[in-house]
């Protein structure tokens, strides 16, 4: 646990009590702080209450006695409606922050690496984590991947935080600078939440932002947004800059073909990393090797444990091979662009997606819809998805996910593709039927293991 002496005495308010709030109000508690916390569902108040954390009802506290909001970024606090808590700590004048503020204020010795992007922030900081910590690095990743920031380890010099960041937890830094910020992509997406494009853009920049101690800044530069972003920082001078490209592009980390360049000479060949597959996981790949060279490893250290990585969950996790037909949980794609990612990686998919869309639908993906066999789709998205591929991709309206798994490994098992994968892709957020992806994810792994057992006999029509 982190020390927060510096709040010791203090009274600091915790607004979202799950993982990353209960954790910063244990760590507030630990050190002295006098916490009042606060969640609007009753069932995680009654959670925090049974972990003798102390609830005060924040809409209707006396903010001018309490200077700090801890706040849980995935909370929305300005759009599309003001939070009332948020309005009322604001206008008392009191700061509105996130747990990686309180983590970078406690440990200033350490060197802070955080990553962002709209798809791989996830992957990346796991790969990087991996390959510093493989190769003997003390590091720890967290943040808006895994562990809160506030339960992570405490580190010294020499010692790496490696995090992931969203941009909701961007948007709430006040003074938290890094030492490596690295920016992996942007793509449309939370814009209910940032009120466009632009503001989303803003968010996602303010890695770059902070005082001081950031010298080192990587980016990825293989669309329009990161390339401006990258300029602007190249004009401005005043920290050392690594650009990276997949496939195209003068920059400093390439990969072409799946072979990595580090500065123009061969590094490594991502093809034969079998959980990196795809030109996005090259991407990523590419991201992690930048970053950990910036940290002084050599590239043979950095192939050898890259090419060792286990992958991560709900990320074209490779769940089961049945009969030749390969099930895939990619749970975590909740939007048409990551989705795009891993339909580029197979080919006689029987796709499974739908939730509740994101701005754009599946706007984008016809490209891929060729490698499409049928589509299997649930959720509030079903019928909009349906409009969507009519007359371009085969369908059928599974209504769950129980269900579409069984179509899909029925008429997968019928047809006798060769190569042929199940993915769970779903380009929708998971909220109208799951809590998360991760809950999506771990269901989808479930019913795929089951099917060992006892397969689900479905009626297939032609």
């Amino acid at each position: 646990m982190i020390d927060l002496t510096a709040y010791s005495g203090l009274r600091v308010a915790v607004m979202g009590l799950g993982r990353s709030g209960l954790a910063t109000a244990k760590a507030l508690m630990a050190t002295g702080a006098e916490v009042w916390a606060w969640d609007d569902d009753p069932p995680r108040r009654q959670a925090a209450a049974a972990e003798n954390i102390p609830l005060v009802d924040l809409g209707t506290c006396a903010w001018a006695t309490s200077k700090t909001l801890v706040w849980s970024p995935g909370i929305s606090h300005t759009l599309p409606t003001p939070h009332p808590v948020a309005v009322a700590a604001r206008r008392a004048g009191a700061e509105v922050i996130c747990d990686i503020e309180l983590l970078a204020q406690a440990q200033p010795a350490a060197t802070f690496v955080a990553i962002t992007g709209t798809n791989g922030k996830s992957t990346t900081t796991a790969l990087a984590a991996h390959i510093l910590i493989a190769s003997g690095v003390r590091a720890a990743a967290g943040g808006n991947l895994g562990p809160p920031a506030l339960s992570l380890s405490p580190l010294g010099e020499g010692e790496i935080y490696v995090l992931e960041l969203s941009s909701y937890q961007l948007e709430l830094l006040a003074t938290a600078s890094f030492d490596m910020a690295c920016l992996i992509n942007i793509s449309p997406d939370h814009l209910d939440r940032h009120g466009g494009m632009a503001s989303y853009v803003t968010a996602k920049r303010r890695i770059f932002a902070g005082a001081g101690r950031q010298s080192e800044a990587i980016i990825a530069t293989d669309d329009d947004h990161t390339r401006a972003i990258a300029e602007a920082l190249g004009q401005a001078g005043g920290r050392h800059l690594t650009r990276v490209a997949v496939g195209g592009g003068p920059a400093d980390v390439t990969v072409t073909g799946g072979i990595l360049h580090d500065r123009g000479k061969p590094a490594m060949d991502l093809n034969g990393v079998a959980t990196l597959p795809g030109r996005h996981n090259w991407q990523n790949a590419a991201m992690a090797y930048a970053i950990a060279r910036r940290l002084g490893l050599s590239s043979e250290t950095i192939a050898k444990y890259l090419a060792t990585y286990p992958g991560l969950p709900h990320r074209q996790e490779l769940v089961a091979n049945i009969d030749g037909v390969r099930f895939v949980n990619d749970s975590k794609a909740t939007n048409a662009e990551a989705t795009a990612r891993a339909l580029d990686c197979y080919e006689n998919i029987y796709w499974i997606a739908g939730g509740i869309a994101k701005a754009g639908g599946l706007g984008g993906l016809e490209p891929w819809y060729a490698r499409i066999v049928e589509a299997y789709l649930v959720g509030a998205a079903a019928e909009p998805f349906a409009q969507a591929l009519d007359g371009h991709v085969p369908h059928r309206n599974a209504g769950n996910l129980a269900t579409a798994v069984a179509m899909a490994h029925a008429r997968s098992r019928r047809d006798g593709r060769d190569g042929a994968v199940v993915l769970l892709s779903p380009a929708c957020a998971s909220f109208d039927q799951w809590p998360g992806f991760e809950a999506r994810g771990n269901a989808f792994r479930q019913m795929v293991l089951a099917l060992r057992r006892a397969p689900i006999a479905i009626e297939m029509t032609s």
